[in-house]
């Protein structure tokens, strides 16, 4: 398996897979200036095929990268000291950091991040692509749309639908719902800017 992306994330990313005990070829990243990365050697060209984990932390990057190469095989990658409900549902390409909680009935779409010690409870719904950050705590049914980024120790309340492609701050309080490309910060969370209409 080869990780595309050789940034911090991906130094994450290749301790899981480490972990799981998946065999590493190396290293997909465009910089020239890196060749190796834990000794694990750094390419500068696309395999035709294969096994690959897009291991960048950008949403939009990861659904740029998912979208031109469809010939890849994504595994989904869950770290032994993370706790996930059997009757959850994870999509390809999906990580799931140490410490993550991911209770009864939740559904995260394909290549989305859950990152350190996020907290996922019942019938929550993750859209493809999004980033739920360290330390989130998502209470039961809320929905986070594609693309979405939830910053580090923020907290959303149950029931709650946050729209595609928006940003919640770190430490944010999330108390009302959140329409698509919004930017919310503060405690209660309120709308700041939109990324694009």
């Amino acid at each position: 398996m080869y990780l595309y992306g050789a940034s911090g994330h991906g130094k994450v990313i290749v301790e899981i897979a480490e972990e799981l005990g998946y065999g590493i070829d190396g290293f997909i990243d465009n910089n020239a200036e890196l060749d190796s990365i834990f000794d694990y050697p750094v390419i500068h060209q696309t395999p035709a095929s294969g096994e690959v984990f897009l291991s960048m932390g950008n949403n939009a990057t990861r659904q740029r990268i998912a979208k031109a190469y469809p010939q890849f095989t994504y595994p989904t990658l869950i770290h032994p000291k993370a706790i996930v409900s059997k009757r959850a549902k994870l999509g390809e390409g999906t990580v799931v950091m140490a410490g993550v909680t991911i209770n009864s009935e939740v559904q995260i779409g394909k290549q989305c991040i859950i990152n350190t010690s996020a907290t996922l409870d019942h019938e929550c719904r993750i859209g493809d692509f999004a980033h739920i950050s360290p330390h989130v705590g998502l209470a039961g049914n809320v929905t986070v749309g594609e693309g979405t980024q939830v910053g580090i120790g923020a907290c959303v309340i149950q029931g709650i639908t946050i729209g595609k492609w928006c940003m919640i701050g770190a430490g944010a309080v999330v108390i009302r719902d959140v329409p698509d490309y919004a930017v919310v910060v503060g405690n209660p969370g309120r709308i700041i800017k939109y990324n694009r209409l």
